[in-house]
């Protein structure tokens, strides 16, 4: 793949466009690659050799749809960045597709910000326990700041519909199941049926990320460690990432989801990624002390989000698994997601019914 010619990015145009709505910004010709190991939106490094910027666009050949709305993701993190929240800088969006600087496509360009994206257990391994368990409680806490934005004072009052926003999320999924439907999964039907006669009630609407975990923040030494709370650890969150899913909702989803994510699954060499085996990784029960003390909220019906992401994450495994079986997908390890679909249902029935 040649840097001057990452597939969806003309980086030529780029610079020009560049030139004529940030003058003085870029200084000299571009460079650029594609970053591997993106699940939907198409993420690119670009650089004119000195400074570095983040392109995103949409996947190639997709009919723009709202699950690619660069506009959505462009004006979340505008509307943040002023905040307490950790977010890129945006640079420029581009919604005439006729550009072709990304063909076909809107795009945006935000700042490159140094940080690493802890994927598995082995990476955080090189933290060591004490930064591992730093960081995860700052993700926590990063979260608390999220959700403590008024979304009508940064220009978010209609970023979303919060109302019946958990009974719009099960129908979703639960369509989201039917068409991957190719098989006999046992207790899915069950699991679904009972979120549903168990619909909580949801607090005031937040920003919601929708899919906040630790491999989509950047994390790296804190900028200043005069003040910082000791309790916090030597490194800090440096920006939130991938706000595709992003909308105004019941901020215990998000929580449901770190939760969910924080739990180890107990399978040895599986196919889907996992933090929460590192050795300094906070359990479950103490991210949920933790949000609940500094959020102030309500975290009692904690189980039913996440029972509920559970659910999701299996009907995204379905897909996927699905996908599989019509030769849709390329790559390693598609071959055993579908084999990890049984363990999420029963991780799920297990949260709604243990709580």
């Amino acid at each position: 793949m040649s840097p001057d010619h990452p597939p969806g990015l003309d980086l030529d145009r780029l610079r020009g466009l560049l030139e004529r709505e940030r003058p003085g910004l870029v200084n000299g010709p571009l460079s650029g690659r594609l970053i591997e190991g993106g699940r939907s939106n198409l993420t690119y490094t670009v650089s004119d050799g000195t400074s570095k910027w983040i392109v995103r666009r949409p996947p190639l050949g997709h009919v723009l749809a709202t699950a690619h709305d660069m506009k959505r993701e462009h004006r979340v993190i505008s509307a943040l960045h002023p905040t307490a929240v950790p977010v890129p800088r945006p640079v420029l969006l581009c919604e005439n597709p006729e550009n072709g600087a990304a063909p076909g496509a809107p795009f945006y360009v935000m700042e490159f910000v140094e940080g690493t994206p802890y994927r598995t257990a082995d990476q955080l391994a090189a933290l060591g326990p004490e930064r591992t368990r730093g960081a995860v409680l700052n993700l926590v806490d990063t979260l608390v700041e999220l959700h403590a934005v008024d979304p009508a004072e940064v220009g978010l009052g209609d970023f979303g519909r919060p109302e019946g926003f958990l009974d719009r999320q099960l129908r979703r999924w639960g369509k989201q199941l039917d068409a991957s439907r190719n098989r006999e999964l046992a207790g899915i039907d069950e699991l679904h049926a009972a979120l549903g006669r168990e619909l909580p009630a949801s607090p005031a609407a937040t920003v919601v990320h929708g899919d906040y975990r630790l491999d989509n923040v950047l994390i790296g030494p804190v900028s200043d460690p005069r003040g910082n709370d000791p309790d916090r650890g030597a490194d800090e969150i440096k920006a939130i990432l991938d706000w595709e899913m992003s909308t105004l909702g019941d901020p215990l989803t998000d929580l449901g989801l770190l939760v969910m994510y924080s739990k180890p699954l107990g399978l040895p060499d599986s196919p889907v990624s996992t933090t929460a085996t590192a050795a300094g990784h906070p359990a479950p029960e103490e991210l949920i002390e933790r949000y609940a003390a500094r959020s102030g909220r309500d975290v009692s019906a904690v189980s039913w989000y996440t029972a509920f992401a559970w659910f999701k994450l299996a009907v995204i495994l379905e897909g996927i698994h699905y996908r599989y079986t019509l030769g849709q997908t390329v790559g390693r390890g598609f071959d055993r997601i579908g084999d990890l679909v049984p363990v999420f249902i029963e991780h799920g029935l297990t949260t709604l019914q243990e709580g």
